[in-house]
C-alpha cells in the first residue's frame, strides 16, 4: 500500500473541501495527496464551484481540467505538499472503491442537509463507504475548520483546537477502529473523547428502556461498563501517552447523541461492522445515524 491519502472529487464544493480537508490530512501523514475523479457520469458542478469553470461535458478532457485546476489551488495553499491526480473510468463507485485499494485513506465530500446541519449521504458516498476496505472520511462543505475553495486562500486552524470523538461500542470494538482515532488525535495534539453505550448495539437493555431496574442494579450495571472501557483502552493509553482521554457513557442509541457531542470537534470516528459488500449499501444503524446528522468530517473504519 503506498503513502498517499486519496480525495474523489466530483467539481461540487463538497468535493473540494473534501480534497482541503485531505491535503491537511496528507500533511500530518507526511504522505502523497493522490487527486482522483470518475469520469463515467455527468459531473455535478456551479458556475460557482471553479473561478472561470463552464458547464463541462462529461469525458476524460473536462477531468483532467478539473484535476489540474484543483491541483493548482491546493499547491498555492499547502507548499510542500506532494500532489498526483489521475482521472479514473468507469462507474463512480467502483473507480472509487478500486482506486482505495492501494490508498490509507479515501476522503468524499457529503451534501448538507440545508437547515438542519448534517449530512445527506448521496448514493456515491453510501455505495463507498458500504464497499471499500479502507478507512473512509467524508467531509461537509462547511464543516468546523473547513474552508471552500472559493473562500480565503489561508486555511483554518480551527480544526488544530478540537477534540477526536470516538464512537465505540464497548461489546464489539475492534482494533482497526480504535487505533485509528487514537492515531488521528495523537497527529493533531488533540484530546479524544470516547463515547460508548453501556449494551450490546449502543442499544439501552430493555429493563432499563422500560424503566424497571432499581438503582442498584443501575449502580452494577455502570460499574461493569466502567471496567470494560478501562479494560479495553489501557493497551491504547499506553500506546499513545500524549493522548488525554476522557470517556461519556450513552444512554439510549448512539448515533444522534454522537452527531449532537462532536459539534465542536476536528473528527468523528466510528466502525462499520462486516466484510466489504459486493452490491448493496447497507452501513448499520449507527453508522447511518452519524453520516445523516453530524456537522463535522466523519471517518468510518472498516473492520470484520
Amino acid at each position: 500500500m503506498s503513502r498517499t491519502v486519496t480525495a474523489g472529487l466530483d467539481g461540487s464544493r463538497e468535493s473540494l473541501a473534501a480534497a482541503d480537508w485531505a491535503a491537511r490530512e496528507a500533511l500530518l501523514r507526511g504522505a502523497t495527496l493522490r487527486l482522483v475523479h470518475a469520469w463515467g457520469q455527468p459531473p455535478r458542478v456551479s458556475a460557482a464551484t471553479l473561478a472561470g469553470a463552464t458547464v463541462p461535458l462529461p469525458d476524460r478532457r473536462w477531468s483532467v481540467r478539473l484535476l489540474a485546476k484543483a491541483e493548482v489551488i491546493l499547491k498555492r495553499r499547502h507548499p510542500g505538499l506532494r500532489i498526483v491526480t489521475e482521472p479514473l473510468a468507469g462507474e463512480p463507485v467502483a473507480a472509487l472503491v478500486t482506486a482505495a485499494q492501494d490508498t490509507e485513506l479515501l476522503v468524499l465530500g457529503s451534501r448538507g442537509l440545508g437547515r438542519a446541519a448534517g449530512i445527506l449521504l448521496g448514493s456515491v458516498g453510501q455505495g463507498v463507504v458500504a464497499r471499500v476496505g479502507r478507512p473512509v472520511v467524508l467531509v461537509r462543505d462547511g464543516a468546523p475548520g473547513i474552508s471552500p475553495f472559493a473562500g480565503s486562500e489561508a486555511p483554518s486552524e480551527a480544526a488544530a483546537r478540537h477534540d477526536v470523538v470516538l464512537g465505540l461500542d464497548l461489546e464489539r470494538p475492534h482494533e482497526a477502529v480504535l487505533e485509528f482515532a487514537f492515531d488521528a488525535a495523537s497527529r493533531r495534539a488533540a484530546a479524544l473523547r470516547v463515547v460508548h453505550g453501556g449494551s450490546p448495539s449502543g442499544h439501552p437493555a430493555p429493563d432499563t428502556a422500560a424503566g424497571t431496574r432499581d438503582g442498584g442494579e443501575a449502580e452494577e450495571a455502570a460499574d461493569r461498563v466502567q471496567r470494560r472501557s478501562m479494560d479495553l483502552l489501557r493497551p491504547w493509553r499506553e500506546k499513545y501517552p500524549g493522548v488525554e482521554v476522557t470517556e461519556q457513557t450513552v444512554i439510549g442509541h448512539p448515533g444522534a447523541h454522537l452527531a449532537d457531542v462532536s459539534r465542536d470537534a476536528a473528527l468523528l470516528v466510528v466502525g462499520r461492522a462486516g466484510r466489504p459488500l459486493p452490491v448493496g449499501t447497507h452501513i448499520g444503524p449507527v453508522t447511518q445515524a452519524v453520516l445523516r446528522h453530524a456537522a463535522v468530517p466523519v471517518a468510518v473504519v472498516p473492520h470484520d
